[in-house]
């Protein structure tokens, strides 16, 4: 627990926000948490509230070669539109909110530990750390508008989002979502890497 308690910040609705966390940033203004899940040719994901009802659901249709999402709030109304673009030197997704405002992450550098990815479109910038499953969301000015933390051994892929500016939320949803197609896209190619590497 030593080391982790201080690197890892991952917790489960109705637990306390990790202490060093909340010493750097203070109390977030509202917390959400994610689960996994695959259903038939769906790829479902759901965003929960600290009393666990569910605030937005995520699904991407398989076989989908642009690694198509569509992410829906608890009424059903559409909330953003993630696409991945192929045949490029790095992998970028593309992100469309519904209210128009387009973005796009790519993950060029996510093989390292400390890593810097910026959000072109928005300015903002996410600094990761693969090491202890943390993500930090900063904006244009500097300030944190959201922390990232992924449970660690977890089948379901669990995340808990820590949002400091709680008006972007719907675009931090739409980020989390995307990272958590990076990161499995990443697993993927290692896991393939070492197959053929050992075939």
């Amino acid at each position: 627990m030593g080391v982790f308690s201080n690197v890892h910040r991952y917790r489960e609705a109705g637990e306390a926000v990790n202490v060093n966390h909340a010493e750097r940033f203070g109390m977030p203004a509202r917390s959400l948490f994610t689960s996994s899940q695959v259903v038939s040719l769906h790829h479902r994901i759901e965003i929960k509230d600290a009393d666990e009802a569910v605030v937005y659901r995520a699904e991407t249709k398989f076989p989908s070669i642009h690694d198509k999402t569509d992410i829906f709030d608890a009424f059903d109304r559409h909330v953003a539109h993630v696409e991945k673009k192929l045949f490029s030197l790095h992998e970028r997704h593309f992100i469309t909110m519904a209210d128009g405002t387009a973005f796009e992450l790519s993950n060029e550098l996510f093989h390292l530990v400390r890593d810097i990815t910026n959000i072109e479109g928005l300015g903002w910038q996410l600094q990761g750390n693969i090491l202890g499953l943390n993500f930090e969301l900063y904006d244009a000015a500097g300030d944190i508008i959201a922390v990232i933390s992924q449970k660690m051994f977890s089948i379901h892929d669990k995340y808990c989002m820590d949002i400091y500016q709680p008006q972007h939320e719907k675009a931090v949803v739409a980020i989390l979502i995307t990272l958590q197609h990076m990161i499995r896209d990443r697993q993927a190619a290692a896991a393939s890497s070492s197959s053929s590497s050992n075939g």
